[in-house]
């Protein structure tokens, strides 16, 4: 397939139409990985592909015809041409990218990654089956943290330990912003999507029951009108700000003294890994693989999704203990700085790149025996 000097090929494929967490993530390990992999950027947008392979000056990209009737076929002959070592798919849902994964199974001696950015589940039952006859036949199956690798396994009766975890990582920051003057009040952020996945209505109750806060979110969506009268009903809305999709989060950390996250359903979301890095505790939901970086009274707090009550109590504790409240914020950046940046992030994915290919092709046709 290569010599012990040839470049290592890699096809970085997604046919997302929007940027996202996702996208921000492949953007990282595009950016940063080393020399010796030559990266080939391909999708169905121009915007996104663009996007991800904007910090990588030698990188090459192409974008390829989202039709219905040819899309596979084009796939296939667009990998084929540039005979690649490595298929690397980023989905951001577990049904994303079956185009592309079914044409680079069709590839022989091609090593086909998949990455699970979301652990969700379908009712869809021709879904559920696509969903689980592509992940079987991968040769390396990724989710973003232990909780949802296993929730991945379960969902699609895939076989205990066949999804490695690699957590998402971000870059760190040179500069810790300082905490915001207090003096009695707390501003909270909260960062993601305007949709009921996200639970912004969630925090939105829980400030009706606390005073001496406040919140900004960071997003849009088909929500915000909603979530907008939710908080005028509730006689809050003087309380939140709604300031949209903004290109950089990171930005608005030093105006905060926590995050927010009480989603409903994650994955390993980059927004909180920048508020750790930035020494912000955060407060978030038991749900995918958050607990695995936000531990309870260590590095931030969890609470129960749903749970208005539960997060107002953290709220609370947060704005009257700021000195423990700061010290959950140092912890959180030293976890963060050991084990969720960029650099650790992309050398999981090179380790696992450079060993996929010393080792057998995973069959296509024949599916190997399954773990309880």
């Amino acid at each position: 397939m290569m010599s012990n000097h040839s470049p290592i090929k890699v096809i970085a494929y997604t046919d997302s139409l929007g940027i996202g967490g996702a996208e921000v993530s492949s953007k990282h390990l595009v950016s940063t990985a080393a020399s010796e992999f030559e990266i080939t950027v391909i999708g169905v947008s121009q915007f996104v592909v663009d996007f991800i392979s904007s910090q990588r000056s030698n990188s090459s990209k192409f974008v390829l015809p989202n039709s219905k009737l040819t899309e596979t076929f084009t796939h296939w002959q667009v990998f084929r041409q540039l005979e690649p070592d490595i298929i690397h798919c980023n989905l951001c849902s577990p049904w994303a990218c079956a185009t592309g994964l079914t044409a680079a199974l069709l590839l022989p001696n091609v090593r086909v990654v998949m990455v699970n950015q979301l652990p969700l589940r379908t009712t869809h039952l021709p879904i559920w089956l696509r969903s689980r006859m592509l992940s079987l036949r991968v040769d390396a199956h990724v989710a973003v943290g232990i909780a949802s690798s296993r929730r991945m396994e379960d969902f699609y009766a895939l076989g205990r330990d066949s999804v490695i975890s690699i957590p998402n990582g971000v870059p760190d920051v040179d500069i810790v912003p300082d905490y915001p003057a207090s003096e009695g009040q707390m501003t909270v952020a909260s960062v993601g999507r305007l949709d009921a996945m996200k639970g912004h209505d969630v925090l939105i109750r829980s400030l009706a029951q606390v005073e001496r806060v406040s919140a900004f979110i960071l997003g849009d969506g088909e929500l915000r009108e909603s979530l907008t009268e939710l908080a005028l009903e509730l006689g809050v809305g003087d309380r939140i700000q709604f300031h949209g999709w903004v290109d950089n989060p990171r930005d608005y950390l030093a105006q905060c003294h926590a995050l927010v996250m009480p989603s409903r359903s994650e994955g390993f979301p980059l927004a909180m890994v920048e508020a750790m890095l930035a020494a912000r505790p955060v407060i978030a939901t038991r749900v995918g693989s958050m607990p695995e970086a936000v531990m309870d009274g260590q590095t931030g707090l969890l609470v129960e999704k749903n749970d208005v009550a539960g997060l107002a109590q953290a709220l609370r504790w947060c704005r009257d203990q700021p000195e423990q409240r700061q010290a959950l914020g140092q912890n959180a950046r030293a976890m963060a700085t050991a084990h969720f940046t960029v650099n650790a992030m992309t050398s999981s994915y090179e380790m696992l790149w450079r060993s996929l290919l010393t080792r057998p092709q995973v069959p296509r046709f024949r599916v190997p025996p399954l773990k309880d």
